[in-house]
């Protein structure tokens, strides 16, 4: 039962570590603020959940398990709300997402 959670956790935490590569890759391939903004917010999110609940299954249930939990949840609150905030103070400073890309 044991090394069957740390297979399940350890697939977490890679499916998570490949999730923020992707994002990487995405953040890279974008054409303006918004878009790579609005890669890296999500994937970002997706892969710290991820990495953070597979160190949960890792650690087991005790304290350590509940800070993880608190930090999940800091997390998920906190990343959407900061890409907000830079996409509105974007905005706000005039800049103009781009519409017309060159189709290649």
């Amino acid at each position: 039962m044991n090394s069957a959670i740390n297979g399940i956790a350890y697939f977490f935490v890679i499916t998570g570590a490949i999730a923020i590569v992707i994002g990487l890759i995405g953040v890279y391939r974008m054409p303006d603020f918004f878009t790579r903004l609005h890669a890296a917010s999500v994937v970002d999110t997706l892969g710290t959940m991820f990495i953070t609940l597979g160190l949960i299954l890792y650690s087991g249930i005790n304290l350590v398990s509940v800070k993880l939990m608190l930090i999940m949840l800091f997390i998920l609150i906190t990343t959407p709300a900061a890409a907000h905030a830079l996409a509105k103070s974007a905005l706000h400073g005039k800049l103009q997402p781009l519409l017309d890309v060159e189709k290649k």
